[in-house]
């Protein structure tokens, strides 16, 4: 496999922060993920004080949560073929005006349950057009140098927000009113206009297209399914956020269980966790420098079931305090290190598509598990729900173990374009929309070869997979048996000139191995195959 090239010296985990444009937008969107957070505490304390019910009380969160799930894969899509500065500025400007008005609306006390549900959908709705976007331009802003620092930071920052946002939500609970999140939130959707506008986007502006949206998004799933390291993050990522849900779900409940709990402890116990997340935010760097993505992941996700079961038994603020701030800690590193993994997973081809179905994972995982724990809540109580969860974590970690993280972080996923140019005598006119495409290539190879040659080649596949084909087989001649024919099929011209642009030096290393093969010395003979 390809490597980064010669030795570098280590990057500083805070050298993406010299660059002007990562710092801004990072800052920018810090402001506007607390905003978010605060909009979701604040949502959730708002529902247990208009119907106190588990599962009515959940199903803020997975109003939150679902509409990602459903629609961040078109929205990744979209994202790959947009510029996306505009795209973000056009979402923000959206959000802004439904926040605004629902912070009115909390502030006159006009809110129901039901009005409640539809704004947390429509804001949710934003979020999942906005998240893919937002994640892909990280590579965009740094040198590739400064890549993963970048992406750790990013992910640090998103996470910090997460912990900080819920705090800051419980105190202004507590000492303005309900409205407060809500108008803050509003707030920060204009801090990141100002950002997105202030933005010089130097990236080159995507090529224009005439693939159907639909074939994008094909195209975005098969890569996901013939990306080992991806699929392993995504299933490490389901086997605890499914189970983790109910840490944030359920915490409200588990506030008015306590004595005397209240909104001042529920800002109280978010402050812990977000000094918690703070706290881990700022050791992660070190900790990365001397444990695997494994063992970080581990850690975080045995520290998240402590705290669940703490909570679960707690009676009183202290107990419930410091599983806040257990809690805070761990969930960073666990982000974190889930992020960064399926980062380095991805070209800049796909990125948004493929962070959108790891968004799609973590958001489905979130609405699932929250309306799950609600529903177990109501069923048993708070507690044994909780107590559940953290079981079911832990047998989860113990089930995935195999699936490493970070298998991709020594990769180099950056375009080979080593493949020359087809010649094809076909007009120019027309040809890019016509397809299907079938491309074959021939190998000539000696009979001793063969086992190796097959074993090599069905490694191939998956690259043929990743950059779009949706069909491959392998062939024997029947006449002459030490020829091989590889064949395997994209949806057009263009898609098929695309590929040439899509294929990484990881792969370029693979290809080389299986033209090896090839007795000829001119080499593989490839032909390309239109539909009329």
């Amino acid at each position: 496999m390809s490597s980064s090239g010669e030795a570098r010296a280590p990057v500083s985990p805070w050298a993406p922060f010299g660059h002007r444009a990562f710092l801004l937008l990072w800052v920018a969107t810090l402001i506007s993920n607390i905003g978010t957070w605060m909009h979701e505490v604040g949502a959730s304390w708002l529902m247990t004080t208009l119907n106190s019910s588990p599962a009515v009380v959940s199903l803020v969160q997975a109003a939150t949560t679902l509409p990602v799930f459903l629609l961040a894969l078109y929205a990744g899509a979209l994202a790959d073929r947009l510029d996306k500065r505009k795209m973000l500025i056009v979402i923000n400007v959206y959000l802004l005006a439904v926040v605004s008005v629902l912070a009115l609306l909390v502030h006159f006390e006009l809110v129901t349950p039901l009005s409640l549900i539809l704004f947390t959908l429509a804001i949710g709705t934003g979020t999942a057009f906005m998240a893919p976007a937002w994640q892909a331009i990280v590579p965009s802003l740094v040198p590739r140098d400064a890549l993963q620092p970048a992406i750790a930071l990013n992910s640090m920052g998103i996470n910090i927000s997460r912990a900080v946002g819920p705090a800051l939500a419980g105190v202004l609970i507590a000492t303005v009113g309900l409205s407060a999140p809500f108008a803050l939130n509003a707030l920060s959707h204009v801090v990141i206009i100002v950002a997105l506008i202030a933005w010089h986007n130097t990236a080159p502006a995507p090529k224009r297209t005439t693939q159907p949206i639909a074939n994008a998004m094909l195209t975005g799933l098969r890569h996901v399914m013939h990306n080992a390291p991806l699929k392993a993050t995504l299933l490490r990522s389901f086997s605890f956020f499914i189970f983790a849900s109910a840490y944030w779900a359920l915490l409200p409940l588990v506030v008015r269980n306590i004595e005397n709990g209240g909104a001042t402890l529920y800002g109280v116990l978010l402050t812990l966790i977000g000094s918690g997340a703070v706290i881990g935010a700022f050791l992660m760097p070190r900790l990365r420098a001397r444990a695997t993505s494994n063992q970080i992941a581990g850690i975080g996700i045995i520290g998240t079931a402590i705290a669940m079961v703490v909570l679960a038994l707690a009676t009183d603020a202290v107990a419930a305090g410091a599983a806040a701030l257990v809690g805070g800690f761990s969930w960073i590193a666990v982000l974190t290190t889930f992020n960064v993994s399926a980062q380095t997973a991805l070209p800049n081809w796909v990125r948004a598509r493929g962070l959108a179905v790891s968004l799609m994972v973590f958001f489905g995982s979130m609405s699932a598990g929250a309306t799950l724990w609600g529903q177990v809540a109501t069923a048993t109580s708070t507690p044994v729900a909780l107590l559940i969860a953290a079981a079911g974590m832990v047998l989860g970690l113990m089930l995935t173990r195999r699936f490493a993280l970070g298998q991709a972080e020594g990769l180099d996923l950056s375009p080979a374009l080593h493949w020359p140019a087809p010649q094809v005598p076909i007009p120019e006119d027309g040809l890019n929309s016509r397809g299907p495409v079938m491309v074959t290539v021939e190998y000539q190879v000696k009979q001793t070869d063969v086992a190796a040659f097959l074993e090599t080649i069905r490694d191939w596949s998956h690259e043929r997979f990743r950059d779009g084909a949706f069909e491959w087989r392998v062939f024997q001649s029947a006449e002459t048996p030490d020829i091989w024919i590889e064949a395997f099929t994209v949806s057009s011209w263009e898609e098929h000139l695309a590929q040439h642009e899509r294929v990484s030096r990881a792969d370029q290393d693979l290809q080389e191995r299986v033209r090896a093969f090839d007795q000829r010395a001119s080499g593989p003979i490839v032909k390309h195959y239109i539909a009329p």
